[in-house]
């Protein structure tokens, strides 16, 4: 299991940051060699409690689904942080994924994203390995998605 933390800041407010960052199609703009398709549930906003989407990454027999949903959905309103979180329902990547969106002091939003991520058949020994590369994959995720006014 790899444990990593991403913080970044942004010049958008915490609203617009929790937008761009919860409309998980927009995602794919941003990871190469992936789609993502929303599957079930995606209430007002693109989101809620129960929402399921699918993310494939991968080229040919090399690709793979990672299948999440979201367990619970709590927008930024007023000077309260937003937390989404997501569990990964699939059977090559599993684990937990929580994006929380908070406004910063003199504008702008603060985001924090912590994953807890299994890869089926990664060997425990190369953990520090796959957070590391998560860690980059996702802060650079999160750094295109909510750096732009």
């Amino acid at each position: 299991m790899a444990l990593f933390v991403v913080r970044r800041d942004s010049v958008v407010g915490a609203g617009e940051a929790w937008r761009r960052l919860t409309v998980w199609e927009r995602h794919a703009d941003v990871v190469p060699l992936t789609r993502i398709t929303v599957v079930a549930g995606a209430g007002a906003g693109g989101g809620g409690v129960g929402t399921v989407f699918v993310a494939r990454s991968g080229v040919g027999v090399l690709a793979f689904d990672d299948p999440m949903e979201v367990v619970v959905w709590r927008p930024p309103v007023g000077g309260r942080a937003g937390v989404c979180r997501l569990v990964k329902r699939g059977t090559f990547v599993t684990g937990w994924a929580e994006i929380e969106v908070r406004s910063a002091v003199g504008g702008g939003s603060r985001v924090v994203w912590r994953e807890e991520l299994r890869v089926r058949g990664m060997p425990r020994v190369l953990d520090s390995l796959v957070g590391w590369v998560a860690r980059w994959v996702f802060g650079r995720v999160v750094r295109l998605l909510v750096a732009r006014p």
